[in-house]
């Protein structure tokens, strides 16, 4: 189903104006159902760049200059209008991305819910102090880095757009935004809700584009000091690599190879809806997917079939249905990756799922959730990043090999563990190579904790006060209370 009042040309944002590429250049915007072009999203390179940069700096003293209480109290509006929205910004995202409808609807709630907290943190946080005695008073002041370079990926794009956005935004930054090429629908709808919250223009710029072009000319510009970047961990070490040229300070969320480790004694119902939902829903396209599943010997063989079953069972349909629970991948290339991967773990292990294109659909990007049993520890399915609804399963027989098969591997970004022994449960979390873990839990986030993996998962964290503390500097002011007697070197009397 097509939305209304699609539009045809999605243009960049800079200094409050919907502006062409300073080339004029384009390139298309397809929809994954059908693969047809439906609009042209403006090429920007670097001029395009260097504009948004001069339009930020422009807005950048009156934007930091504001009080928390002031920010925050646009953070606020922000999330209103966002939500007035919800109901076309679920058809954008489920159009564009291929997210089935009824996950799309939970993004505009999520994306108000960042903005909200945010706007909370800033206002209820306070600032360090010390005193050294009578003699000297020291205090911490927080200033807003400057202008940030904010880079998302492609899945669910509006609601990780607003998690770089609101804590940027919240600690008094300016911003450029350079959104996903292959998703850059839903961001055009930020012009007009920034717009309308009242967020002063150039406070944040959209520049639309292809990575290796708009992406790489923001990360090289020397008058933005700060990158946060989702995505890939390849692209993530170029970022990196290219950053270090101007020392710049970033934030790199990779990819993961997330470890689901199943014991016989947990409640094995729960792990099993925790693993279906998890490398299944949003398509299969999320970095925090419990893609690999390690089940203790005696019941590995009754949870594969089980898992099997219901992957055979899961929904694939048009995102536009309500019933449907996997829709379309996103773009063909990726559609191509995600097979090839298919391919390669029919001869590296045991499929007893999916594996093809679902009879009823001829057409778009369409995968029936795979499942592979019987996978080695050096198959390319168990080592590498798919992201796609595939899921490799592999047995354990002791506790000391299921943590050694659940750190084997080059990502370490969340883990999951599944047991009804706490005791060994919290063994466990504190001995995965990973940055987040739940025990007896998918995967439920509390926006106040840290984010981010370990490894080649990523660098830095952010979530809660990380992410206050990623986008600004920290500047300590000592202040002597009392006369100061120094060392009078070279005086003479």
């Amino acid at each position: 189903m097509t939305p209304e009042n699609l539009p045809s040309t999605i243009r960049h944002w800079i200094g409050g104006e919907l502006v062409d590429a300073a080339d004029g250049r384009t390139f298309d915007v397809c929809d994954p159902v059908s693969n047809t072009a439906y609009a042209q999203a403006a090429r920007g390179a670097a001029a395009d760049v260097d504009r948004a940069v001069a339009a930020a700096r422009a807005a950048f003293a009156g934007w930091a200059g504001l009080s928390n209480r002031a920010r925050a109290n646009v953070l606020y509006h922000i999330a209103d209008v966002v939500e007035a929205r919800h109901g076309r910004l679920a058809l954008f995202e489920s159009y564009d991305s291929g997210l089935p409808i009824t996950q799309a609807k939970g993004q505009a709630r999520r994306a108000a819910e960042n903005f909200r907290y945010f706007a909370d943190v800033i206002v209820a946080l306070g600032e360090e102090a010390f005193r050294q005695g009578e003699e000297q008073f020291s205090y911490v002041v927080r200033q807003p880095v400057g202008i940030a370079g904010l880079i998302t990926p492609w899945n669910t794009p509006f609601m990780l757009e607003s998690w770089k956005l609101a804590p940027a935004l919240a600690s008094g930054c300016t911003l450029i935004l350079k959104p996903a090429e292959w998703t850059p629908l839903s961001a055009s709808l930020w012009p007009e809700i920034l717009a309308e919250a009242g967020v002063p223009a150039g406070v944040v710029n959209i520049v639309h584009g292809i990575g290796k072009e708009a992406g790489q000319a923001l990360v090289d510009h020397p008058d933005v000091p700060l990158i946060s970047f989702t995505g890939s961990t390849d692209t993530g070490r170029h970022i990196v690599r290219s950053s270090a040229q101007h020392l710049k300070t970033t934030s790199m969320e990779l990819g993961g190879k997330s470890p689901v480790v199943v014991f016989a004694d947990a409640d094995l119902e729960a792990a099993l809806d925790s693993v279906v939902f998890s490398v299944f829903s949003l398509n299969g396209e999320r970095c925090t997917a419990g893609s690999r599943v390690l089940v203790e010997r005696s019941v590995y063989e009754e949870f594969t079939r089980r898992l099997a079953e219901r992957a055979a069972n899961v929904r694939v349909g048009l995102p536009s249905d309500p019933v449907t629970e996997v829709g379309a991948l996103v773009h063909p290339e990726h559609y191509a990756r995600v097979l090839n991967y298919v391919e390669i773990g029919k001869k590296e292990a045991r499929l007893v799922a999916g594996g093809e294109r679902p009879a009823h659909l001829s057409e778009g990007n369409y995968l029936q959730p795979t499942v592979f049993a019987d996978v080695d520890r050096d198959a390319r399915i168990f080592q590498e990043e798919i992201f796609g609804p595939v899921v490799a399963v592999a047995p354990f027989d002791e506790e000391a090999e299921a943590v050694e098969l659940a750190n084997a591997t080059q990502y370490g970004l969340a883990a999951y563990i599944w047991t009804s022994d706490l005791k060994r449960g919290h063994r466990i979390a504190h001995t995965v190579e990973s940055g987040m873990v739940w025990i007896n839990s998918h995967n439920v986030r509390d926006l106040r904790t840290p984010f981010g993996g370990v490894k080649a998962s990523g660098v830095g964290r952010e979530g809660g006060v990380h992410s206050i503390d990623f986008y600004t500097e920290s500047k300590i002011v000592h202040v002597a209370l009392t006369e100061v007697h120094t060392p009078r070197f070279g005086a003479t009397s």
